[in-house]
């Protein structure tokens, strides 16, 4: 046993849930957004623009999303080149079977196929055969056995889910909005787990409100200790930044999470905000992250408009979106904030990014 663990330690292989729950599902997320998600939003430019390269160009980024995915993953995993360069079919293959779970299945399988690789990577002299047909012989043929059914359970999870928020707006709203927005924050990736499950629809505005609440939230709150950079990279880029703080001082947290709770239902019941990205969710786990929840927003809507499930794009529609995604949070956050300092919950420097 001793003698494996240091075989294991010799080909890095780290069986931990910060390795897999943390490093692999974050650059899951970075694969999706570089080929799904920036896909998507070229093409649709192209489409309102009426160029036809945009489109293409945008349909070739759109379709590598499975390897994309599964070599962002090999990455993270510290996979050898010959292993990382064989996981390409290996996402294909688990992207495409695994049907609207796509995402969760190239999760599980590319884990696993970079991991076996690994473990024959540079022990032969044969290398160059060994290695990649070891990777995409168990990369591709666990994807035949496992993405399928994986894929049916995290539709079926995440259809729940919408069709719970449809039924409950209410309260599904503060509760979606409130989990995906403390996900953001946490290391670990939100947008991988929107994706995962496809929230889309009422559910995905549920999901954007929180995370935008987190994000605006922590931006505009601390803003007395990290001025225009705090409010640039907790704004735009993301709230995680505050995490060493929360560790310290978890009720710094209450402010933005109180303002998902609000700001989700408002996007559900008032404003009837859906996330209907072709992304297939992806966008639903951003917030303003580059601006990306809300391009996704809008995506949906023109596509919407397209296909005639939505008569036009509103004033009524835009007016929700800025509420829900920046001004609501902003102020709440604020707010929530001062209440917060005043019963000195939250003390000078406890919002400081080092």
């Amino acid at each position: 046993m001793a003698s494996f663990k240091e075989f294991c330690k010799r080909k890095n292989i780290e069986i931990s849930a910060r390795r897999y729950g943390i490093d692999a599902l974050g650059a899951m997320a970075q694969g999706l957004f570089c080929s799904l998600l920036i896909g998507t939003i070229i093409k649709t430019l192209g489409q309102q623009a009426g160029l036809d390269v945009l489109v293409q160009i945008g349909q070739y980024a759109f379709d590598m999303a499975g390897p994309a995915m599964a070599v962002a993953i090999g990455y993270a995993l510290k996979a050898d080149s010959m292993v990382l360069f064989s996981l390409t079919g290996v996402g294909w293959a688990a992207n495409a079977l695994g049907g609207a779970g796509g995402p969760l299945s190239v999760l599980f399988v590319a884990i696993i196929a970079a991991e076996c690789g690994k473990l024959v990577s540079k022990e032969t002299k044969i290398d160059l055969l060994v290695t990649p047909a070891v990777t995409v012989f168990v990369g591709a043929g666990l994807a035949m056995l496992i993405a399928p059914p994986i894929g049916a359970a995290a539709k079926a999870f995440g259809q729940l889910i919408k069709d719970a928020t449809v039924l409950q707006p209410f309260w599904m709203g503060i509760v979606v909005s409130v989990l995906v927005g403390m996900a953001l924050t946490l290391p670990i990736s939100s947008a991988a787990i929107c994706a995962s499950f496809a929230l889309t629809g009422l559910a995905g505005g549920a999901a954007v409100a929180g995370c935008c609440a987190q994000m605006v939230g922590f931006a505009v709150m601390s803003f007395r200790e990290n001025r225009w950079g705090g409010l640039v990279s907790q704004g735009v880029g993301t709230s995680m930044l505050q995490m060493p703080n929360i560790i310290k001082n978890p009720r710094i947290w209450i402010p933005p999470t109180l303002a998902a709770a609000i700001t989700g239902p408002v996007a559900t019941c008032i404003f009837r905000l859906e996330m209907n990205d072709p992304a297939g969710g992806l966008a639903s786990g951003m917030g303003t992250c580059g601006f990306v929840g809300q391009i996704g927003v809008w995506t949906g809507w023109v596509n919407d408009v397209a296909s005639g499930a939505k008569a036009a794009i509103t004033g009524f529609d835009w007016l929700g979106l800025v509420l829900v995604c920046f001004l609501l949070p902003a102020v709440l956050s604020w707010v929530f904030c001062q209440v917060c300092r005043k019963l000195g919950w939250i003390k000078e420097g406890d919002l400081k990014l080092y």
